[in-house]
């Protein structure tokens, strides 16, 4: 019997060059949510475990209703470690974010827990959620396991960017993230997007990306920063979040509805 997984057309289109557009999810872990955000074009979601305090059975729900979706469901783990990777590749998701990643032992470690061997090692369990309970060839699903799995650096601290090159170096990573308000934390300069020295660090984010064929993400927040970072050459964008989007819709909406004053 031959195994066929669901594919990631957005891991594809990013190795090909192309530009993906998707959004985070911090919030509104409803049933609906992927389906809402395939239908508004979402190519993906970056579901977070880090900041939104949700665990591993939200996730799962999540992950299960994003089946037969349109949409990459990706997943931003709390840190680095194989313990909290592990369970939610194996829950479904088609993609890995880590958060604070610094040096080129990290990223091998992380591009190794999210691949099978040979290419990492990941442990084996199947019949589960992420080969959607199918029987069939082991060796298959594991290749295409591997084939689909987006790994994605979140890079977001001075050291990261110090180590960048190395980073990005790695086989296995997918996508350097760019994490924007860490960095500037990190650098001592929080919140100071148009500083030197944050332009200083994209812009070595963005050479060490094109010098070793990784995609950059960034996380926008209105259409005119997006034709922004995109013309830097970021390809893998996060566009708002569920609680900004809403917020911002439902407050313009409200605003042009009340009788201006005065």
């Amino acid at each position: 019997m031959t195994t066929h997984l669901r594919p990631n057309p957005v891991r594809a289109k990013l190795a090909a060059g192309g530009v993906a557009f998707g959004t985070m999810a911090f919030e509104f872990f409803t049933p609906g949510l992927p389906a809402i955000l395939a239908r508004a074009g979402a190519e993906f979601v970056v579901l977070d475990m880090e900041h939104s305090g949700i665990g591993i059975e939200t996730i799962k729900m999540q992950l299960a209703a994003a089946r037969g979706v349109d949409i990459a469901p990706l997943v931003r783990v709390p840190g680095c470690h194989y313990h909290l990777i592990a369970p939610v590749l194996d829950a479904g998701a088609m993609g890995i974010m880590v958060p604070m990643v610094e040096t080129r032992a990290q990223a091998e470690a992380i591009a190794g827990w999210c691949r099978y061997r040979p290419e990492g090692v990941r442990g084996l369990a199947f019949g589960m959620a992420h080969d959607d309970y199918s029987a069939g060839s082991v060796t298959a699903k594991m290749a295409q396991a591997n084939a689909r799995t987006l790994v994605i650096a979140l890079v977001e601290t001075a050291t990261g960017i110090d180590n960048i090159e190395e980073i990005a170096a790695v086989k296995g990573i997918d996508v350097i993230w760019l994490g924007h308000y860490d960095l500037t934390s990190s650098l001592g300069i929080a919140g100071k997007f148009e500083h030197p020295d944050f332009f200083a660090a994209v812009e070595r984010l963005l050479a060490a990306c094109r010098h070793h064929g990784k995609a950059p993400g960034f996380l926008v927040t209105d259409p005119a920063s997006a034709r922004s970072w995109r013309a830097r050459g970021f390809r893998c964008l996060g566009y708002g979040t569920d609680i900004a989007l809403l917020q911002d819709a439902l407050a313009a909406g409200i605003a042009s509805l009340k009788p201006s004053e005065g």
